[in-house]
């Protein structure tokens, strides 16, 4: 912090001392607020024709001073309006000797304040409100800063995000665009009959992703959990078990994996379960619930996103997932080995995690590098079994899934698929990735016995899809940390 800033502080600590000794409350838990700024202006000239007295609240963003006379403007989350203060006027209204002298003296820029009066048109023709009462509602001791674009490092506009909320119009509209998202999606589940559910954080074994979980302990069972990587998909499964149809929740989830454009380890993410429907009905009501969303929330479904002009409306292609690894890499997963991937990736020039590198994970990275060339919208199809433990084995090709991800600009965007209900199969897959886990695999799948045992009562055939913040993120074309209101920085040391 510069030495003007902290003079400054100073001076405003001054300030709430003397404001203090006149019996002003700096911090009053209460307003009497009549009205937000944006119903006065719009409806001002009712206002001022019948001389109605209001109240606004609001951060003073600018004041300047004509002898008796001050223009302040005053905002809140619905606008800006100016204010005219005159000592004349101020202190014959409030009856309080030098009451213009304490606004003007020590009244600063980011203070929060209640004004009373009505409103009328300056001689420029702006609409403003003449004050005839005021209140201190919240001395602001820090100084905004004057230019906010100024600061360049990332790691500290993210740190003070409120400041760069207070002074780009762009990121509270980001804001307000994702609550607006996140109400469609929801809004979008319950027309079409979804039961929104609410399933444990904690679990004693993570499962539905291949992710590094969160770990923490349970001092009360004395036993250690870890945060869920997933948004209850094992919990939702046991719900179609117990005899629910549909359900739907939408929540926040942990991966304690590495930060990219793409990836956050704290983010919201929503997953649907469907009894009776396999994966292609799946794809259908995931290619409405996009369409529905992206129109509700953007008002278009034609966006540009990392160079590719993306159209919702068209028909969504089907990408096989075979196919494409061999056109862009010469490699056919399903008649290769370690070696060959290892090599390719190289000559790729393909970054991967060695620890714990395995086929499954060749596989992996092979198609994440070929998935980058997609436009979409479309849906992946045809995923091996390697990579897919939780879903059904496609009819005729047992190497293969009934798995479906919406591709769009070169990402997944989500993942679904016919859920798995033989229990044998399930808990010999469980026990595939354990081997795999306990040879260093830590995103591999834990062995989960109590949701075998559910199986093992019987679940009706289900199609289940998740789909993260990514999906907004993609559509704003910004990364997802840009796009979480307070993503997770460092703290000064």
């Amino acid at each position: 912090m510069s030495d003007t800033h902290i003079n400054e502080r100073e001076e405003r600590l001054l300030k709430l001392e003397e404001l203090k000794k006149q019996g002003i409350d700096p911090y009053p838990a209460s307003t009497s607020r009549s009205h937000k700024i944006a119903e006065v202006l719009n409806g001002f000239a009712e206002l001022e024709k019948k001389s109605v007295k209001v109240t606004v609240v609001g951060r003073l963003r600018s004041k300047r001073g004509h002898g008796n006379l001050s223009f302040l403007s005053l905002e809140d989350s619905s606008g800006q309006i100016q204010i005219l203060v005159s000592k004349k006027e101020i202190d014959a209204a409030t009856q309080i000797p030098e009451n213009y002298k304490t606004i003007t003296k020590h009244i600063d820029v980011g203070d929060f304040i209640e004004f009373s009066g009505v409103c009328f048109i300056t001689k420029r023709g702006e609409q403003s409100i003449m004050a005839s009462g005021w209140r201190l509602l919240a001395k602001a001791i820090r100084p905004l800063p004057n230019k906010w674009h100024g600061l360049k490092d990332e790691e500290e506009r993210l740190r003070k995000r409120y400041l760069e909320i207070m002074f780009d119009p762009k990121v509270k509209d980001m804001i307000r665009k994702k609550s607006v998202f996140w109400q469609a999606v929801r809004e979008f589940m319950l027309t079409n009959g979804f039961l929104e559910v609410e399933t444990p954080a904690l679990e004693a074994t993570t499962g539905g992703a291949d992710a590094r979980p969160f770990s923490t302990h349970h001092n009360a069972l004395d036993m250690d959990v870890f945060l869920r990587i997933s948004m209850g998909e094992l919990w939702q499964k046991k719900l179609m078990v117990a005899g629910f149809e549909k359900s739907f929740e939408i929540g926040r989830q942990f991966r304690n994996e590495g930060m990219d454009a793409e990836h956050l380890q704290d983010y919201t993410q929503m997953e649907f379960y469907w009894a009776y429907a396999d994966y292609q009905m799946g794809m259908k009501l995931v290619e409405e619930l996009f369409k529905y969303v992206a129109q509700e929330t953007f008002g278009t479904l034609k966006f540009t996103i990392n160079k590719h002009k993306i159209d919702l409306s068209k028909k969504w292609e089907i990408i096989d997932y075979q196919e494409t690894v061999k056109k862009y890499t010469d490699i056919d997963i399903l008649n290769t080995n370690l070696k060959e991937m290892e090599k390719k990736l190289k000559e790729l020039k393909v970054e991967y995690d060695k620890k714990g590198f395995n086929i499954t994970r060749a596989i992996d990275n092979l198609w994440k590098y070929c998935r980058k060339q997609i436009t979409g919208p479309g849906f992946l199809v045809g995923v091996p079994v390697a990579v897919s433990p939780l879903a059904k084995k496609m009819k005729g090709r047992e190497e293969l899934t009934q798995r479906f991800q919406p591709i769009i600009a070169g990402s997944e965007l989500g993942n679904g698929y016919s859920e798995l209900n033989d229990p044998v199969d399930q808990a010999a897959r469980f026990a595939e990735q354990q081997k795999l886990r306990d040879a260093g695999d830590d995103e591999a799948q834990m062995y989960n016995h109590e949701f075998v045992e559910a199986l093992e009562y019987g679940m009706p055939p289900t199609c289940g899809f998740g789909m993260s913040e990514r999906v907004f993120s993609f559509l704003m074309n910004k990364t997802a940390r840009e796009c979480q209101i307070f993503p997770l920085v460092k703290p000064k040391k």
